[in-house]
């Protein structure tokens, strides 16, 4: 019934948006031409064939709003694209006003694409409202169930309620009569099982470990002859450090379990701001680079930047450019002695550099060249890769996004020497928390918070 209405308002836009089009671009009554008439009876065809393959007609249920909307404005232009090239094979442009076409295309796009954000939007008001929602019974072991209700108990506009719990556990027979978040927790399967009939539980989550094959297939066939939707949802935290994206290989479902964390068109934001923040910060700090420079030349022999070899995203090695702090020594191969307090190496200028993170401006150009970005976890020397990576649990995940100039872990306070073990796990605990809950807005909040309190640290020396 839904779709259905979806689909007649998808088609109603269409038509309406001709018409509008042709109101402004002709100033008329309306009194379509036959070509216009042609192009708008193709569009409506193509939408009704086209759509449902973007899966435009699928519940939105629990699933992100922008990735849902980019997906209807991607099949509209499809199917406008598919109606131009039909219109061209039949010889009927040369009748079409261009900005007919134009116009009509934005009007009938922005129509469909506000009203299912309208319509998304009212449901998860509804849902949250405890209205319009889908039971949910979880099986699985009581950890990992508690993690599931827990994302539910925070998402409410997306309308599941979780009824029960069944516990897989080999102590699940001393919890017979237990709760789980206030849910009853069964411990006997035909109990179970009554139980998901009985109350017509819309759907069953499996959350067992990849390794729980015969007991998922134990579900499917005790449920194969019930309409409830079973869905599986592995149990694999402890084999990965990133989100669990089920992405289609070679025709294949496959679940990333150590894979670059998001999609290109996901880091475009980030990417476009990181280019013009570099951009405008290398203009606007040009009359300090140039104080800076010829400080660092008075104050000791040497040049004026420090150039280390750093990893950036996967591993990708790149010089990363930085004011020079130091008097120039050498040391031994693969040695590298940190900056201590009342460091002998530190020159007046290069403490104060430090203490302020003005020998860290140079890095600005490591952003626009594309090696860094203005946010992300901090690159650390090659050999202290070499030294944490098997120390700490996690660390080299670091370099699955771009390294950055600031990040999470900065803001809080970590920074500095890294002389124990502790002080770079809890670094890179912080760094893995960004890495897990990245967006856009959470790089601003960092970027805000760096501008006004995170150039100055009392462990930076």
């Amino acid at each position: 019934m839904f779709r259905n209405t979806a689909r007649f308002l998808d088609v109603l836009f269409v038509i309406a948006g001709g018409l509008l089009a042709h109101s402004m671009r002709f100033s008329t009554p309306i009194a379509l031409s036959d070509t216009e008439r042609l192009l708008i009876a193709f569009n409506c065809v193509l939408l009704l064939l086209l759509f449902p393959g973007f899966g435009v007609y699928e519940t939105w249920r629990g699933k992100p709003l922008p990735s849902m909307l980019a997906r209807v404005a991607a099949a509209w232009m499809v199917v406008v694209f598919t109606a131009l090239v039909l219109a061209f094979t039949l010889h009927r442009m040369d009748a079409v006003s261009r900005l007919w076409f134009g116009y009509s295309t934005l009007i009938s796009g922005a129509l469909i694409i506000v009203t299912k954000c309208l319509v998304h939007v009212a449901l998860r008001i509804v849902r949250s409202r405890g209205m319009n929602y889908r039971t949910v019974a979880i099986v699985g072991a009581p950890g990992f169930a508690r993690t599931l209700l827990a994302h539910l108990e925070h998402a409410p506009q997306a309308g599941f309620k979780p009824v029960c719990v069944f516990d897989t556990s080999i102590e699940a027979a001393e919890t017979y009569g237990a709760r789980l978040n206030r849910l009853p927790v069964l411990t006997d399967l035909d109990a179970f099982a009554a139980k998901v009939r009985e109350d017509h539980v819309n759907e069953v989550w499996l959350a067992l470990p990849l390794s729980e094959e015969h007991t998922i297939y134990r579900f499917t066939r005790m449920f194969r002859h019930d309409f409830v939707n079973l869905r599986f949802i592995p149990d694999v935290r402890s084999l990965s450090l990133f989100n669990h994206a089920l992405v289609d290989v070679v025709g294949l479902p496959t679940l990333n379990l150590s894979a670059t964390p998001f999609s290109s068109p996901q880091m475009w934001p980030k990417l476009i701001f990181d280019r013009l923040f570099a951009a405008a910060a290398l203009l606007a700090l040009a009359p300090v680079f140039v104080v800076l420079a010829i400080g660092i030349k008075l104050g000791s022999p040497g040049p004026v930047f420090f150039r280390q070899t750093r990893k950036g995203v996967d591993g990708q090695p790149f010089a990363i450019y930085k004011f020079r702090s130091m008097t120039v020594h050498h040391e031994a191969q693969g040695q590298l002695t940190q900056a201590s307090r009342n460091d002998a190496r530190v020159t007046k200028l290069g403490g104060f550099m430090r203490r302020t993170s003005l020998d860290e401006l140079p890095q600005f150009l490591n952003v626009l060249l594309g090696q860094m970005s203005v946010v992300g976890p901090r690159p650390h020397a090659v050999e202290h890769d070499d030294l944490y990576k098997d120390q700490v649990y996690g660390y080299m995940h670091r370099y699955r996004i771009k390294p950055g100039i600031t990040g999470w872990a900065q803001v809080n306070g970590y920074r500095g020497a890294t002389t124990k073990v502790e002080k770079m796990e809890a670094r890179v605990k912080f760094d893995l928390f960004y890495i897990h809950n990245w967006s856009f807005w959470f790089d601003m909040k960092i970027v805000f918070i760096t501008i006004f309190k995170g150039f100055i640290n009392r462990n930076a020396f």
